[in-house]
């Protein structure tokens, strides 16, 4: 199972407004600089997931993107449908027709199977699930990132250390 570019930053793009929610809308630069993407995509994947109902936008200086939902009632297998063909392991699994094999074939069967569980991991795991697996692992860091601050409240990698990138 490869998940596609489209559905890496899809998911890096709404869990970074996740993670934002409730702060008001998010401007494209800001996730796009957050989470290391490019600026031009970002914008062709956000109208996308805006017509999929998953976000909502603003116009003028405050202006940016927000989720349409809370955190907790979107889960990656949403995101990832929504910018991508369904999660399969392989082609013939959706599309028995196109193999040379027919219906005997137990690679098959295997690789349905690894899509289920594949679905199964992305459908359970919501926004707010990444959103608390980044505070668990920030708080593991906390030790570490307090010697490491300057008295600036600067981390020694150059971010403000109350600043979470996702």
């Amino acid at each position: 199972m490869r998940i596609t570019t489209k559905g890496d930053y899809a998911t890096r793009a709404l869990q970074d407004l996740a993670w934002h929610y409730e702060r008001g809308p998010v401007a494209i630069e800001k996730i796009a600089n957050r989470q290391g993407l490019p600026v031009r995509y970002l914008e062709q994947l956000l109208v996308r997931l805006k017509r999929a109902g998953f976000l909502l936008s603003k116009r003028g200086v405050n202006g940016g993107y927000s989720l349409a939902r809370p955190p907790e009632r979107i889960t990656l297998g949403d995101i990832l449908r929504a910018v991508d063909s369904p999660i399969e392991a392989i082609y013939c699994v959706e599309q028995p027709q196109e193999c040379g094999h027919g219906s005997d074939c137990v690679l098959r069967d295997v690789w349905a199977e690894v899509g289920r569980a594949v679905s199964a991991i992305v459908d359970h795991t919501t926004l707010q699930d990444l959103c608390d697996r980044i505070r668990q692992r920030e708080s593991e860091a906390a030790p570490v990132m307090e010697k490491a601050a300057s008295p600036g409240g600067v981390a020694m990698d150059g971010r403000d250390a109350g600043e979470s990138h996702g």
